[in-house]
């Protein structure tokens, strides 16, 4: 079952937003837990309220020693395993990748926060060179999301980017995660989308159908780069 990590080495890049938006899609039509490795907790508060998906489980009880284990002992009762992660310097980030069969990295459309992407790629590479040693043809898929992007229009800055990874090779996803004040409301309200109140957040189904957007292409490149753990652990 897919355990999808989200990794972010910059703070403001929209790493809780795309993991809660992600997990919450996942969770209309399938069990999904949701590992809350963020020192602040911030989805353990937003379930508290008790507005969750009743197929979404938050799990926060992790540390540095047993991250691994809960994204594996998640991963045999749930479908869907979603972890979100501070930052790309603790060890608990490189042990959460270890576990991951697909990493995403949230960043904003800035020359500044695709520089700071290039720590969780290391990071990515490091891990994929432990395993390479038995496994030559071992790759770790992950892909960038750009985050908080116009709806109208792409940035000079952001095409500068998605240009410079193309050369580089570092995937992207093509759906970006819009700047919208819908996924700002999830937290103020402490609600999934769809149970937003539409009389006090504007263009909701436009949120919705974005976050379907993300889900299918995540879906999607999972699809067509399975198996990884499996290759990991033969």
């Amino acid at each position: 079952m897919p355990s999808i990590v989200f990794v972010s080495p910059k703070g403001g890049a929209g790493k809780t937003t795309s993991a809660l938006v992600l997990a919450t899609q996942i969770a209309q039509g399938a069990d999904v837990t949701v590992i809350d490795a963020d020192p602040n907790h911030p989805i353990k508060t937003w379930a508290a309220a008790g507005n969750a998906p009743s197929r979404m489980t938050v799990v926060s009880d992790v540390t540095e020693e047993t991250i691994a284990d809960r994204i594996v002992e998640a991963a045999a009762r749930t479908p869907f395993v979603v972890v979100d992660l501070e930052g790309t310097a603790a060890a608990i980030v490189a042990y959460a990748i270890a576990e991951a069969d697909f990493v995403i990295v949230p960043t904003q459309g800035s020359q500044l926060d695709a520089e700071q992407a290039s720590n969780a790629f290391r990071l990515i590479r490091a891990h994929e060179r432990g395993i390479q040693k038995h496994k030559p043809d071992y790759r770790l898929p992950y892909a960038v999301l750009f985050t908080r992007t116009s709806v109208a229009i792409s940035s000079r800055d952001t095409k500068h980017i998605r240009a410079s990874f193309d050369s580089a090779g570092i995937p992207y996803l093509k759906t970006e995660l819009h700047e919208r004040a819908a996924y700002k409301a999830m937290f103020s309200f402490r609600q999934p989308l769809e149970s937003l109140p539409a009389s006090e957040v504007s263009n909701i189904p436009k949120a919705i159908e974005n976050a379907k957007e993300f889900l299918a292409e995540v879906i999607e490149r999972i699809r067509c780069t399975k198996p990884s753990n499996n290759e990991k652990a033969a």
